[in-house]
């Protein structure tokens, strides 16, 4: 019995640092694109009230037109810590991590949990132009 220990500790070794995402294959998420990715999502679930003219617009500033307006934020400052999801507004107030009176989109349902998870990997990866 003591022959199979060493494969048996291996294998539990793997899929524990499979479980606890220590061990991930990178080529499996590879890069998110703001302009296949992202940018359709922004479209999608904000642009209704995102855009000058919008409701949205009028109350904060910010824009989903371009990447550049994404990247400027509102008129109280950036939304996207390239590198740092948590610290986004943009990913918090879509994620929910916000009070619900503030979530995004305003009074409609949430985004899926795939498209939030396309936003954080994106601004994780850095938020880029791609």
């Amino acid at each position: 019995m003591k022959r199979y220990l060493p494969r048996f500790a291996a294998i539990s070794a793997s899929g524990i640092l499979v479980m606890l995402g220590v061990y991930a294959p990178t080529s499996a998420a590879g890069p998110v694109s703001f302009a296949r990715n992202v940018y359709p999502l922004l479209q999608k679930h904000c642009v209704e009230c995102h855009l000058p003219n919008g409701q949205g617009y009028a109350a904060s500033g910010f824009s989903v037109e371009s990447y550049e307006t994404i990247m400027k934020g509102t008129k109280y400052g950036p939304v996207i810590v390239p590198g740092d999801a948590i610290s986004s507004s943009l990913y918090r107030l879509v994620a929910g991590e916000v009070d619900p009176s503030i979530q995004m989109p305003h009074n409609k349902d949430p985004l899926p949990s795939a498209d939030v998870k396309l936003i954080e990997t994106w601004i994780e990866q850095g938020a880029k132009n791609n």
